[in-house]
């Protein structure tokens, strides 16, 4: 499958990267700056691009197949993923290509009824803003990328490299956790569960996530 990723330098957009990549599938990674990744590998190609531009997502992603976007912004930078969001259904409609898989936010997960994470006591301030935006951006999809094939893919609550063990279980709009009550799964293992949805694709105009 050609695919086309946006965000491949970051944590979790490495890892999508290395799975794809070593499930036979070619990857071009569209990135603002090009010398960040080296094309150390014969199908993975790298080219400028900018995806708050739709015009620059069209032209990127024309003939994929699917596109993956891992924009992961900095927290002064949250309040750009629903322009993100509008910018990939702008240019995605553009290059005719219909499949879209988001690496979301876990903070508009559910943890009781009518009860969201970011809504609860314990989670971080510092974070708040950011979680927010990812929530404001799942709603874009949710309203205006009805002609898209997209899916919104929330990890755990804690995400970190790790160890790849391609054991983990799916939940849709509950923050999914362990007899502890802990959420966490390593981003190896949240890069299995996004290639899979790729590859057998489940969660189409859905949410869902993956934990322990």
């Amino acid at each position: 499958m050609n695919l086309a990723l946006f965000g491949a330098t970051g944590m979790i957009g490495q890892r999508i990267l290395q799975e794809a990549l070593q499930r036979g599938h070619t990857v071009t990674a569209v990135v603002r700056d090009p010398a960040r990744l080296a094309e150390m590998h014969p199908n993975l190609h790298v080219v400028t691009g900018d995806i708050l531009d739709p015009q620059s997502v069209a032209s990127a992603v024309a003939g994929q197949d699917a596109v993956i976007s891992a924009y992961g912004p900095g927290h002064g930078d949250a309040a750009t993923l629903p322009a993100v969001a509008h910018s990939l259904i702008a240019g995605l409609t553009a290059a005719g290509v219909v499949r879209l898989i988001v690496v979301g936010g876990a903070g508009s997960l559910e943890v009781a009824p009518g009860v969201t994470l970011v809504e609860t006591p314990e989670f971080p301030a510092a974070w708040k803003g950011l979680a927010l935006a990812h929530g404001e951006m799942l709603k874009v999809f949710q309203a205006e990328g009805g002609a898209l094939e997209w899916t919104y893919f929330s990890p755990a609550a804690f995400i970190q490299p790790g160890e790849r063990t391609g054991t983990f279980r799916l939940g849709g709009d509950q923050l999914v956790t362990d007899a502890n009550g802990e959420s966490k799964i390593s981003a190896e293992d949240y890069a299995i569960a996004l290639i899979d949805e790729l590859e057998k694709p489940a969660h189409v105009r859905q949410r869902f996530t993956a934990a322990y």
